[in-house]
């Protein structure tokens, strides 16, 4: 029974998110009215009605307020960001026509900040959705619930769990909704701000407003067929650089920005280790294109720094096409990728954080080694030193959600080879599904229209299982098949009752 009461307090939390969702989801309507599309109000008005009516029937669930268990918040966060990308699927079928699993398919690349696209001819797509299309990346790139926090006066329990859920930084959160107004008000402002450095290049600000969107929300949808492509414009990609990278290192870093301390962000050890790897990143596809690729050396440094970097950012933006790449680049590029941003920004993958604190971790426990058993050596992170039980228990949670993002690409991979023949190389069906679950969308062609239904819902699965960093998804099979032995048990308990008799 007090599950029930867990799940009535997060769904009136929940409810109330979907409610903001449909009042800001009338934004697109400001693009249609600008540019005349009528014949779309009413597609476009099935996803905020939708998600209108939707959170006033959660939000008026009867509840208590406590502290709810995190399995529960857990599932809750998991199963709303699916309920989330059907609805955002509406105005696709409704305005454009599309088949229910592409556009089930658009909106989960839209909300999860992934660049794969199900529409087959951009440029001959109405404005109004090409906006919701950034619009969803933008709204995603730093979260639904930190969207819904930052619109209460206060945050409780329930909605801190929420957000930590999310997958984000418990530190964001303080007792109040401050913090994350101030992470939306700075997103706002970097917005902004990089539309105008965007136009320096020469692009109009319609192009330049959907860009920066879904650049700085590391997601990388763009308005026209051939993508980046299209613009064939040096300066842009290297004007985007600084868009991608400002998305993919942690909010909190901005704040130093926010009270004028420059100092104290580039002092900031996760940011110095994320333009390190970048930088390296670069140097070695870029050498590696130059020399296996047969590309000029300029030709190869454009593409190579700004595949890489868009890997790294796990942003889906790319100005060259990594089908005609040589195997070993792309390898590079899919551990970049695999690697993605930081903990508390908009990129995905398994991050630069987890991967530094198993380094420390592994460094300690080889120390550890070589000393005697009575010696204590602590495990410094962030300046500060941990007991052997806590470091022991941080270390071995990080290193698991790596294995599980390793165990998951190697049995996709297997799957996909199963039920999709195709003339793509082994690695770039690898690269294609690290992309997805890193919700990067950089592709070599093998996710597309003409792609099986199957392989079309495994990747939205695997974009789902990105955005969520995949336990919450685990936690709710392990629901399922717990709920399943229950019943079994029961009936056979039952069974044999009767048989006693």
């Amino acid at each position: 029974m007090k599950r029930f009461e867990h799940i009535a307090m997060i769904a009136h939390d929940m409810g109330l998110i979907f409610e903001f969702l449909g009042i800001v989801s009338f934004l697109p309507f400001l693009v249609l009215v600008i540019f005349g599309e009528w014949n779309l109000i009413l597609p476009m008005a099935t996803a905020p009605v939708t998600f209108l009516v939707m959170g006033f029937l959660i939000a008026h669930v009867p509840y208590e307020d406590l502290e709810p268990s995190f399995s529960v918040t857990l599932s809750a966060v998991a199963l709303s960001w699916l309920a989330i990308a059907f609805v955002g699927a509406l105005p696709f079928i409704f305005g454009m026509h599309m088949s229910s699993t592409d556009s089930i398919f658009e909106a989960m690349s839209g909300w999860t900040g992934t660049a794969f696209s199900m529409i087959p001819s951009l440029d001959q797509t109405p404005k109004t959705i090409l906006f919701w299309r950034s619009f969803m990346q933008w709204i995603g790139g730093v979260g639904i619930i930190v969207f819904g926090v930052s619109l209460h006066s206060k945050t409780r329990v329930s909605l801190f769990r929420l957000y930590r859920a999310e997958g984000r930084e418990a530190e964001l959160v303080s007792s109040s909704a401050s913090t994350s107004r101030r992470i939306w008000m700075i997103y706002l402002v970097l917005t902004l701000g990089f539309t105008g450095l965007v136009m320096l290049a020469g692009i109009p600000v319609w192009d330049s407003l959907n860009l920066v969107m879904t650049t700085i929300a590391t997601g990388g949808f763009t308005i026209h067929t051939g993508g980046l492509s299209y613009y064939n414009n040096p300066v842009l990609e290297m004007l985007l650089i600084p868009v991608m990278l400002a998305g993919a290192i942690p909010f909190k870093v901005f704040f130093f920005l926010y009270r004028g301390k420059i100092g104290g962000m580039l002092r900031d050890r996760t940011v110095r280790i994320l333009l390190f790897i970048a930088f390296v990143g670069s140097v070695i596809v870029s050498s590696d294109l130059f020399i296996f690729g047969n590309l000029s050396l300029a030709s190869a440094f454009r593409q190579g720094t700004f595949t890489a970097i868009s890997g790294l950012c796990t942003c889906g933006l790319q100005n060259s096409d990594p089908h005609y790449w040589a195997s070993i680049p792309l390898a590079i590029v899919t551990m970049m990728v695999f690697i993605g941003g930081a903990m508390g920004s908009t990129a995905g993958g398994v991050k630069v954080n987890r991967l530094v604190l198993v380094y420390d971790g592994v460094k300690w426990w080889f120390r550890r080694f070589f000393v005697s058993s009575r010696v204590l050596i602590p495990l410094r992170v962030g300046g500060r030193s941990h007991s052997k039980e806590i470091s022991d228990l941080a270390i071995s949670k990080n290193l698991l959600v790596i294995v599980i993002y390793v165990l998951t690409i190697f049995f996709a991979t297997i799957i996909s080879l199963h039920i999709y023949i195709t003339s793509f190389r082994l690695d770039e069906v690898v690269f294609e599904i690290v992309s997805a679950l890193s919700n990067a969308g950089l592709t070599v062609g093998f996710i597309s229209g003409a792609s099986p239904l199957a392989i079309k819902w495994m990747f939205i699965i695997l974009m789902w299982l990105g955005r969520l960093e995949i336990v919450p998804v685990i936690i709710i099979a392990m629901g399922i098949v717990k709920a399943i032995r229950v019943d079994i048990a029961s009936d056979q308990d039952s069974g044999g009752v009767k048989r006693t008799r």
